[in-house]
């Protein structure tokens, strides 16, 4: 199993290298879904589909992870219950300039802070 799983997450790295031939940087939400009340362990479900586990809802962060890439993570905005979401920003593997580099010029524009302080 161990070698099994050595290998697809080789083959994903493979792919993730030839993406980044043809792409500075990858954005991804940060999770699958809007954040939920503390008074929730977990989603159940997003949609028809089953969370069986804490895990399953932010199974988003899992390809940057496997592949070993640099991610930062920037505001993206705000759902219903006014709670924020994040956009991942995932650059080839060894570039992680590049990753901070957006995510202070997406500051710098932004001004998040400023924009939306928290209460």
């Amino acid at each position: 199993q161990i070698e099994c799983a050595a290998m697809i997450a080789s083959d994903w790295s493979c792919r993730v290298a030839e993406l980044f031939q043809e792409y500075d940087v990858l954005a991804l939400p940060s999770a699958q879904m809007w954040p939920f009340s503390a008074d929730v362990d977990w989603p159940k479900a997003i949609g028809e589909r089953e969370m069986d586990t804490y895990h399953r809802w932010m199974e988003v962060v899992v390809p940057a992870t496997l592949a070993g890439l640099p991610v930062a993570t920037v505001p993206a905005g705000f759902g219903g219950n006014d709670l924020p979401m994040g956009l991942q920003l995932m650059c080839s593997r060894g570039n992680d300039s590049l990753a901070l580099e957006l995510c202070a010029g997406y500051h710098s524009h932004i001004d998040w802070p400023n924009e939306r302080p928290p209460e």
